[in-house]
């Protein structure tokens, strides 16, 4: 493994001055590295770094940044069995998901780097003769990234590759129990030939690093996924300085199906939306919303394709669902099953923890299916993000977009159904940013992961992603030696 014990600021390896943090394998509980704390001071340091570093590397031409970040996607394949490992032991998802992590934080880099041709401007015609106006997209300066602990490397690429291509800097701070990723991943940067400041990957506690972060006046974007209470505090410190933020907050998603479903599509697919990664996903399958003409047959199958998923050493290609990323989130989704079945749910499938541990002291829990389920429900509306799901019988498409609707959250829907007009019903009725028709996520790197409500403002990938990260100049160009006035309403001259 790795050495974990500095950080990476402005080019240089640095130890913590906030001491060191331990991170623990959700597998076992055991400790397997220790991390260096930053102070605010060194956050601090950072942001000078990346906002030093940043004119030289907005002047280099898109080609040539890409060029860089092309050599990180290949740095990233060449390294990926070791990089999914990490995840395994750092995060607890199953060794065949990690595998498809380490894929996708290459896929970043590839992606962003083909947009060195396609940042586009605008030329408008002007009211006035000799005259042209330019709306130009350029960098919005140094971003601040906050990543959570469910995708440790891939959201380092989905963060950082924007960033890069668009001329901007960034100083990342990954999740305080998964941070292994981000470092690893550090030392391919600096192999690819990354400049100085550029990339800063600074470790330490929320209120110490991302506070600094998130409240310099010298950040020009904050893109952060993660929790809505983090969120709200973000954009609440962020106010002061008016700095964009970019928020992605979670999700409730409803997966419904519809007495026309083909259950042999939606059966499996209900159950990889549910249990991937343990349920820790913020597009995961959280309301089952099943028609009453196939609710029975529905279930049935639902609770034997369950029962046949193997819990266990997500090491092993073997295994379907490995543990909980901590004990403190293994006992929040324990808090929210059992109010869930005090208040008149029944556990058709009993899970909870394990009497005998696939791996002694990991943070195991089987899944949970809960029937009888009504909508004033706190399971109906909070997020579970664990391998518990509720399920719901509805008697009406009408009844299944109006119950679908009614969460705080906005984030993925899924309905399953072949019935074209319901198709499009939903297309237009569903408040959520994301709708899959007959198929479930992960979302493509060129379409635009956005939400609704509580989950957040703003987005990832694709051309709307990226344009978080450029901010818009207007020019007015005259090239005509005369004074063009008076042609405005406005203009009293």
């Amino acid at each position: 493994m790795s050495d974990f014990s500095k950080m990476w600021i402005d080019g240089q390896w640095t130890t913590g001055e906030a001491g060191t943090r331990a991170v623990l394998n959700p597998s076992n509980g055991k400790v397997i590295a220790e991390v260096p704390e930053a102070s605010a001071e060194q956050a601090q340091a950072a942001i000078a770094a990346a906002k030093a570093a940043q004119p030289a590397w907005a002047a280099l031409s898109p080609l040539e940044r890409g060029k860089i970040m092309h050599r990180i996607a290949a740095l990233i394949r060449d390294h990926a069995e070791p990089l999914a490992k990490l995840i395994v032991q750092e995060q607890g998802k199953t060794i065949s998901e990690a595998r498809g992590e380490a894929g996708g934080a290459a896929e970043f880099f590839t992606y962003f780097a083909e947009f060195a041709r396609r940042i586009q401007g605008e030329i408008l015609p002007s009211d006035a003769a000799g005259e042209q106006i330019w709306i130009q997209r350029v960098p919005v300066g140094v971003v601040a990234g906050i990543i959570p602990w469910n995708y440790p490397a891939a959201l380092v690429s989905r963060k950082i590759a924007p960033a890069m291509i668009a001329g901007n800097t960034i100083v990342l701070k990954p999740h305080e129990e998964t941070p292994l990723s981000a470092l690893y991943m550090a030392r391919l940067f600096e192999e690819a030939g990354v400049p100085p400041g550029i990339i800063n990957i600074v470790t330490g506690a929320g209120a110490t690093v991302g506070g600094a972060l998130t409240s310099s006046p010298d950040i020009g974007l904050i893109t952060m996924t993660g929790s809505v209470p983090t969120g709200k505090r973000i954009m609440e410190t962020a106010a002061a300085n008016l700095v964009p933020v970019s928020l992605e907050l979670g999700g409730k998603a409803p997966f419904i199906v519809m007495d026309d479903a083909d259950l042999d599509l939606a059966v499996p697919s209900a159950i990889t939306s549910r249990f991937m990664n343990c349920g820790q996903v913020c597009i995961c399958n959280e309301r089952l919303l099943v028609h009453e003409a196939v609710y029975d047959e529905f279930v049935r199958r639902f609770i034997e394709a369950t029962k046949a998923l193997n819990v266990g050493d997500p090491m092993l290609d073997s295994t379907d669902i490995g543990p909980k990323v901590s004990v403190a989130e293994l006992e929040k989704v324990e808090r929210i099953t059992e109010a869930a079945i005090a208040e008149g749910a029944t556990p058709l499938l009993r899970g909870g923890r394990p009497e005998t541990a696939p791996v002694e002291g990991g943070n195991w829990l089987l899944p949970t299916i809960l029937g009888d389920i009504t909508t004033d429900m706190a399971i109906m509306h909070d997020e579970i993000f664990g391998p518990v799901i509720p399920v719901m019988k509805i008697s009406s498409f009408e009844e299944a977009m109006t119950i679908a609707n009614d969460s705080d959250y906005g984030l993925s829907a899924y309905i399953f159904t072949n019935d074209f007009t319901r198709i499009m019903q939903a297309v237009q009725d569903v408040r959520f940013g994301e709708i899959y028709i007959n198929r479930i996520g992960p979302e493509a790197l060129q379409g635009y992961h956005t939400g609704y409500r509580n989950s957040g403002p703003g987005g990832d990938d694709g051309i709307h992603g990226l344009d978080s990260y450029l901010l818009k100049k207007t020019v007015y160009v005259n090239y005509s030696g005369k004074s063009p006035v008076g042609l405005m309403p406005w203009d009293g001259r």
